[in-house]
C-alpha cells in the first residue's frame, strides 16, 4: 500500500507540474481573454488520455501501472479525466440514469460547494 501512495505522490507531483506547463503555454500561445482555455485544455487532453490509457493498459495487461498513470499523473493533470471516465463507464454498464445523476450532482454540487466556500470566506474575512 505503501509503495502504492508513493506512485500515486509521484504521477501527481508530475501531473500538477504538467498542468500547469500547459496553462503557461496555451497562455503564451493564445494570450489573455477571460476565458479558461487553458483549464479546458487541459480537461479534454487529460479526458482523451484516460480514454486511451485505460485500453491501452488494459489490452497489454499493465493495469498495475494504473495508479502512477491514472490516479497521479492524469489525476494531477486533471480530476475531470476521472470524472469523464466515471460517467463513460456507469453508461457503458448501461446505467444511463445513474450516469446522468453523477453529471448533474457533481457539476451542480461542486459549484455549489465553491460558491459556498467563497461566501463563507467572505464574510469572515470581512
Amino acid at each position: 500500500m505503501f509503495a502504492t501512495t508513493l506512485q500515486v505522490a509521484l504521477g501527481g507531483a508530475i501531473g500538477a507540474a504538467a498542468r500547469f506547463l500547459t496553462g503557461v503555454a496555451v497562455l503564451r500561445a493564445f494570450g489573455r481573454d477571460g476565458f479558461p482555455l487553458g483549464i479546458i485544455t487541459v480537461n479534454v487532453l487529460g479526458s482523451f488520455l484516460m480514454g486511451a490509457l485505460v485500453v491501452w493498459l488494459g489490452q497489454r495487461a499493465l493495469t498495475h501501472l494504473n495508479p502512477f498513470l491514472l490516479t497521479g499523473i492524469l489525476g494531477g493533470f486533471t480530476t475531470f479525466s476521472a470524472f469523464s471516465l466515471e460517467t463513460v463507464t456507469l453508461f457503458e454498464r448501461g446505467q444511463v440514469g445513474q450516469a446522468a445523476l453523477y453529471v448533474v450532482l457533481t457539476v451542480t454540487l461542486s459549484i455549489g460547494a465553491l460558491l459556498a466556500g467563497l461566501m463563507l470566506m467572505r464574510s469572515v474575512l470581512a
